[in-house]
C-alpha cells in the first residue's frame, strides 16, 4: 500500500493515540497532528484525577477557563451553557451543579469548570463544563492541521464521519457500491485493495454520502476464514482524500492476523441499532453489522461528490451543511503547542454518549469518596462505619463490577491490589474490618469467581486462604488451631498470617498501600502528572504572550 501510511507517536513521558492516516503529501504532519489531537483538550487525561495541587492551582484545563460556584440550591448555574444547550443536555430539568465538577479537578469548592467555546452562529463565548466534555464527546471532534481553518476542516468531517456511521449502520442503510471507474481514479487506493483481497479479504467501497448529503466513504472488509467484517468510514471534504482514509483505517494500528477480533453480519436489526452497539463501533469497530449494508439494491443513489476548496471554502461548506440540519456548532480553537488544534461540538450529532449520561454514568459520580476510599489502609474507624460503607455503596447504585481505580480516576500501576480492585471485592474487606464475617464470605467468593483471572499467583492463594478461614469460622465445633499445619503447608505462612490478620480486622485491606492527596504512592500516576505538568507550562506561556 504505497501510497498510505500509519503512524504512532509516543510523548516523554506517555504513550498517546494515533489519529486517522494521511495521504503522502501530508505526511511530514503526522508527529505533530498526533501529539496536539491528544493533548491540546488533554483528552489523554480525561479518565484521570489529577490531584490537589493541579487542582488548586491558577489552572486545571486551560489559562482561558471560568469557574462557576456551586449555588445553595445546587441549581446549574447563570453563565454556563445557553439555553439551546440547556435544553438539550437537560430537558426534564433533572441536573444539578454539583453533577457537572470535573473528574480532573473534582474540586467542589472551586465548583465547576467551563470552557470557552465560540458559537459559529453569532460568534459568541458560551462556556461549557468540562464534566459535559469529558462525558460525552471524549475525543470526537478534535483534530489539528497547518492551519486554523484546516484543522476545522478536519474536526468537522470527523463529526460528518461518526455520525454518518452511526446512521448507516443503526438504520441497516444499504450503500451504492464506487464504480470501478471511480476508484481507477486512486490508484494508490486500488492497489491497497488488490493487495487486501489477493490475501483472501473481500472489500465493498461505497458511498456514504447518503445522496450527496455528507462528505462520507465507507469500505468494508469480509474475512471468509471465520465469517467475520469490519466496516470503515473515513470523511472529507475531498473524495480522493476521504476514500484514501478509509481504506487506510481498515488495518490501523493491527495486522492481517489481527482481523479475527470482530463480528459476523446480522438480520438483527434491532441488536445493531442499540447504542452499545454503537458505542462499540465508536472504540473499536467491532460491533454488529447489518447484512442490509450489503444489499444489491441500494437506498441511494451513488454521487460522484466533491465539496473540496480552499480549506476556508471547505470550512464554509461544511458550515453549510450543519446550517441545513438545523445544528449549532462550538467551536474552541488551540495554538499552545506550535500548530493549530481544535475541539469542535455539535450537539446532536457528535455526541459519542447520549445526554443522559450525565446523571446515569458520569464519570465523577465516584469522586465524593476518593478521599474515602484511599483513606481505608491503616483506617481505625468503629466497626459499624465500615458496614455503613457498604450500605452507602449500595444505596448509591454503584456496580459491584466497576473498577475502583476507574470510579476513581487513578493510574494506580499494576504492582498492587488497588490495579484490580472492584467494587464487589472493597465490599468484602470493608465486611472484614466491620466484623461481618458472614457477610464477608459472600464478598470474599464473589471475588474469588469474578476477578481471580486477573490476580496474581500470590493475591489468588490469599483469597483462597481466606475464603478456607471464612469458612472455618462458620464451623463452631472446629478448632481452628488444629488447622494451622496444614494450612501453612497448603497456602504459606505469610498467607495464613495475612488471612487471620484481616478476619481480626487488623489489616482488612490486602494489598492496599495508603495514599496521600496527590496520590505519590502510584509511580504510573506520578508520570502521567509530569506529562501533564508538562503541557500546563506550554499552556501558561502561551496565554502569557
Amino acid at each position: 500500500m504505497s501510497g498510505l501510511y500509519i503512524f504512532a507517536t509516543k510523548s516523554a513521558h506517555c504513550v498517546l493515540p494515533t489519529v486517522k492516516a494521511q495521504p503522502k503529501k501530508r505526511r511530514w504532519l503526522l508527529p505533530s497532528v498526533n501529539i496536539s489531537n491528544v493533548s491540546q483538550p488533554t483528552t489523554f487525561f480525561a479518565d484521570f484525577w489529577l490531584g490537589e495541587t493541579i487542582a488548586n492551582g491558577p489552572f486545571v484545563h486551560y489559562p482561558n477557563e471560568k469557574w462557576f460556584p456551586l449555588t445553595e440550591n445546587d441549581d446549574v448555574p447563570e453563565g454556563l451553557l445557553d439555553d439551546r444547550l440547556r435544553a438539550f443536555y437537560d430537558p426534564e430539568n433533572e441536573l444539578t451543579g454539583s453533577m457537572l465538577i470535573d473528574l480532573q479537578s473534582g474540586n467542589e469548592d472551586r465548583g465547576i469548570c467551563g470552557l470557552p467555546f465560540t458559537r459559529q452562529s453569532d460568534n459568541q463565548t458560551i462556556y461549557i463544563p468540562m464534566n459535559i466534555i469529558g462525558n460525552l464527546y471524549v475525543s470526537n471532534g478534535m483534530s489539528a492541521g497547518n492551519t486554523r481553518n484546516e484543522a476545522r476542516v478536519q474536526g468537522l468531517s470527523e463529526v460528518f464521519e461518526r455520525y454518518v456511521k452511526n446512521r448507516i449502520i443503526a438504520e441497516s442503510i444499504s450503500l451504492p457500491e464506487i464504480p470501478a471507474d471511480v476508484l481507477a481514479r486512486y490508484p494508490a487506493v486500488v492497489e491497497a485493495i488488490e493487495t487486501l483481497e489477493a490475501e483472501g479479504f473481500p472489500i465493498f467501497a461505497y458511498d456514504g454520502s447518503l445522496g450527496g448529503q455528507y462528505p462520507v466513504i465507507c469500505v468494508v472488509l469480509f474475512n471468509p476464514a471465520n465469517g467475520t467484517c469490519f466496516a470503515s468510514f473515513g470523511a472529507h471534504p475531498d473524495f480522493g482524500v476521504a476514500l484514501e482514509r478509509t481504506v487506510t483505517e481498515l488495518l490501523q494500528g493491527r495486522g492481517l492476523k489481527d482481523l479475527d477480533v470482530f463480528t459476523p453480519p446480522t438480520f438483527d436489526d434491532e441488536e445493531v441499532a442499540e447504542h452499545t452497539n454503537l458505542e462499540t463501533h465508536f472504540i473499536d469497530s467491532s460491533g454488529l453489522i447489518s447484512w442490509d449494508l450489503f444489499k444489491q439494491d441500494a437506498d441511494y443513489p451513488f454521487v460522484d461528490w466533491s465539496f473540496s476548496g480552499t480549506t476556508e471554502e471547505e470550512f464554509a461548506t461544511l458550515m453549510a451543511i450543519f446550517k441545513k440540519e438545523d445544528k449549532e456548532v462550538y467551536i474552541a480553537d488551540y495554538e499552545h503547542l506550535g500548530v493549530y488544534a481544535c475541539r469542535i461540538i455539535v450537539p446532536g450529532m457528535s455526541d459519542i454518549y447520549p445526554a443522559e449520561d450525565l446523571w446515569l454514568a458520569n464519570n465523577s459520580m465516584g469522586s465524593h469518596l476518593r478521599e474515602t476510599i484511599l483513606s481505608l489502609p491503616g483506617s481505625e474507624w468503629e466497626k459499624e462505619d465500615y458496614l455503613n460503607l457498604i450500605e452507602q455503596l449500595d444505596e448509591e447504585g454503584f456496580d459491584d463490577f466497576t473498577r475502583v481505580r476507574e470510579l476513581l480516576g487513578l493510574a494506580t500501576g499494576s504492582d498492587n491490589g488497588w490495579y484490580t480492585l472492584r467494587i464487589g471485592e472493597l465490599k468484602a474487606m470493608l465486611a472484614l474490618a466491620g466484623g461481618d464475617l458472614e457477610q464477608a464470605l459472600v464478598w470474599t467468593e464473589w471475588t474469588m469467581e469474578f476477578n481471580s483471572s486477573v490476580f496474581s499467583p500470590e493475591r489468588a492463594n490469599y483469597y483462597r486462604c481466606l475464603q478456607t478461614l471464612l469458612l472455618l469460622a462458620q464451623e463452631e465445633d472446629r478448632q481452628p488451631l488444629q488447622y494451622l499445619n496444614a494450612f501453612v503447608r497448603m497456602y504459606g505462612a505469610d498467607a495464613v498470617e495475612a488471612a487471620s490478620a484481616a478476619m481480626s480486622g487488623e489489616a482488612a485491606f490486602y494489598g492496599l498501600q495508603p495514599v496521600d492527596s496527590d496520590l505519590h504512592a502510584f509511580a504510573a500516576h506520578q508520570s502521567l502528572l509530569k506529562a501533564y505538568e508538562k503541557l500546563q507550562r506550554a499552556k501558561a506561556a502561551f496565554w502569557a504572550k
